[in-house]
């Protein structure tokens, strides 16, 4: 008899998103006549730049000549995009990282849930609070969270991101060998910047701790001293993986890329201590077993985004949802909501009016205003009385949205 992988029987019954997706088919339904709006859901609206494009084109038309055919590809990824990564995104930033360090993947959710493949079951995990949904579920998925009590897995160490501490994680007082880290933060949209990163850097170091860094959003980093990528501080090469992500970037949510990067100084050790084990290197043996590479033709749209053209056009997209995020933060501002984030993200942090709970406010909004959020609670316990918003809208749906959202204020329906 083949058994079931039971932790998987512990996972709450939907995903978050698809629980948002069913209330929001089930309003449709009942409002045929009433447009939604959907400020809820982080999937973008611009369409790809023409530097991308033409990449594409050009790489389908060489898939059609059996003089420039490609089949299987490597699994790191092709070279001519592992260089133009080191180059681009760490290089001219001062940062030296191996184009051999970089694996090319098919979008940053991926390997953050599959990088634990090669990590013991046994480790300890400590999580920001609230915290991207994918990291705790895929370690539900292995069996390292515990059980659910009260809204918290019994064995992850929650570090909580409230107002009170200005959303900064607190550094735990004990031992946790897993951490992981996302900023700038979804959902919060705040950040770190170095003198805060150096501390998890530091922490990580002294307890021979693994960061798993999530910088899927590094682009929309506007301030000075925000980091880019953890490796800006000294000693991270040695305790921490990094994730990437094309699909905020350049517009790749239909497309499938990112990359993630393993130093070859990052090691981890086996359970009795006496070996010290090169995460580069099983993370290849990992990837050459289960991953048959990202496709030729998005490899080679990625590679675009690093042209002067491809970097040109991508930060007018990424300005034109910064613009977005700026028009709802004043918005909202001036309706006296308290609003984080949406500066250096494209993410608004919003406190709901006196502290309704986030579902109740998302039915609110729902039907007051026929605007979708996504409940704060819904990215963990420290999120309880919080909102997502996203700026990933065209600009006439944020602006209207928001004018909704000011009516619906006004006649009491959005703040019972």
């Amino acid at each position: 008899m083949a058994l079931v992988n039971e932790n998987f029987l512990k996972l709450p019954g939907n995903y978050l998103f698809a629980d948002i997706a069913k209330k929001v088919n089930a309003y449709k339904v009942s409002h045929p006549k009433q447009r939604v709006i959907s400020l809820g859901i982080g999937d973008v609206t611009r369409p790809l730049c023409p530097a991308v494009i033409e990449a594409m084109h050009k790489a389908v038309e060489e898939m059609a000549h059996k003089e420039t055919f490609r089949g299987y590809g490597p699994e790191r990824g092709y070279d001519f995009l592992r260089e133009a990564v080191a180059k681009n995104d760490f290089a001219l930033r001062g940062i030296h990282i191996d184009p051999s360090e970089i694996f090319i993947n098919d979008g940053a959710k991926s390997d953050t849930g599959n990088f634990q493949d090669i990590l013991q079951r046994d480790n300890t995990i400590g999580v920001t609070d609230p915290i991207y949904p994918v990291y705790i579920d895929s370690n539900v998925m292995a069996g390292r969270a515990g059980e659910l009590r009260n809204g918290s897995w019994s064995d992850i160490t929650y570090m909580p991101c409230t107002q009170e501490n200005n959303f900064i994680p607190q550094i735990p007082d004990h031992r946790v060998d897993m951490v992981y880290l996302c900023y700038p933060n979804n959902p919060t949209g705040t950040v770190l910047k170095k003198e805060e990163l150096k501390m998890w850097v530091d922490y990580a170091l002294k307890n021979d701790s693994l960061i798993l860094y999530d910088a899927a959003y590094e682009a929309f980093i506007r301030e000075e001293d925000v980091p880019h990528s953890i490796y800006e501080i000294r000693g991270a090469k040695k305790c921490a993986v990094e994730f990437h992500s094309y699909s905020k970037t350049a517009g790749f949510t239909g497309v499938r890329c990112g990359y993630t990067v393993v130093p070859k100084e990052v090691t981890t050790t086996t359970e009795d201590g006496k070996q010290r084990v090169a995460l580069n290197q099983i993370w290849m043996r990992r990837q050459s077993t289960k991953f048959n590479g990202t496709s030729y033709i998005s490899q080679r749209a990625a590679e675009a985004i690093y042209t002067k053209e491809g970097k040109r056009q991508t930060r007018e997209t990424i300005d034109y949802y910064l613009e977005n995020a700026r028009i709802m933060r004043e918005a909202l501002t001036q309706l006296g909501f308290t609003v984080y984030g949406g500066v250096n993200a494209p993410y608004l942090w919003v406190k709901t009016p006196d502290n309704t709970p986030g579902w109740k406010f998302f039915d609110q909004l729902l039907f007051g205003a026929s605007v979708v959020c996504t409940p704060g609670v819904g990215f963990g316990p420290s999120g309880e009385g919080y909102i997502r918003l996203t700026s990933f809208g065209e600009r006439e749906d944020v602006e209207e949205a928001m004018q909704r959202i000011s009516d619906c204020m006004k006649l009491g329906k959005c703040n019972k």
